[in-house]
């Protein structure tokens, strides 16, 4: 024993000091065994086998990464096209007033009857409809009789129904809705028959 161990032995009583003597020999023989049965257990590689079984490992390594890495790509590529779709969505949520007042200015050059007019302000109309749709903006068809859905719908009256087949449907539109993609950007707002 080392002059530090004897001199902590010294101070312990004798009844201590034979403990931490036997705990010491009991740890350095179960060391000793340990380390024979690791040797045992393992058998004597070949340098060859040895270089197979890193490459083995290696292999497996590669190709977990590989995968991994194939689904990172897939994922943000997912993730991306998502992402155009629907970055425009302020632009196309702001455009959306001014459809609307695009289609009543036609409905009130159509009451006049001014032919050459009504025909200039349509070509412009469907030019600015057909822009929006290129980039993903469809109205949502909704008309009188359809059944009320309050996922797809917002009502914002009840009326009683002027007929009853109408009661518990939709009577009037007031606002067009629109999606973006297949994301609801703007829900038609309707009014309900009772």
């Amino acid at each position: 024993m080392s002059k530090n161990k004897n001199e902590e032995l010294q101070d312990k009583p004798v009844k201590d000091q034979v403990e931490d003597v036997i705990d010491e020999a009991i740890e350095e023989v179960e060391n000793e065994e340990g380390k024979k049965e690791v040797k045992e257990e393992t058998p004597k590689l070949t340098e060859e086998e040895k270089l197979k079984e890193d490459l083995k490992k290696e292999k497996d390594k590669f190709l977990r990464l590989f995968a991994e890495f194939e689904n990172y790509k897939r994922r943000t590529s997912k993730e991306r096209l998502e992402l155009f779709k629907t970055a425009n969505q302020e632009v196309m949520t702001a455009m959306l007033p001014v459809l609307d007042d695009f289609d009543r200015a036609l409905n009130e050059l159509r009451k006049q009857g001014d032919e050459n007019l009504v025909h200039g302000v349509e070509l412009i109309h469907n030019k600015l409809k057909e822009t929006l749709k290129s980039k993903g903006l469809e109205p949502m068809l909704v008309k009188e009789g359809d059944t009320f859905d309050s996922e797809l719908h917002e009502a914002i009256t009840q009326i009683p129904a002027p007929k009853d087949k109408l009661k518990g449907k939709i009577v009037d539109v007031v606002e067009r809705g629109y999606k973006l993609g297949e994301r609801i950007i703007r829900y038609p707002k309707v009014v309900t028959g009772k």
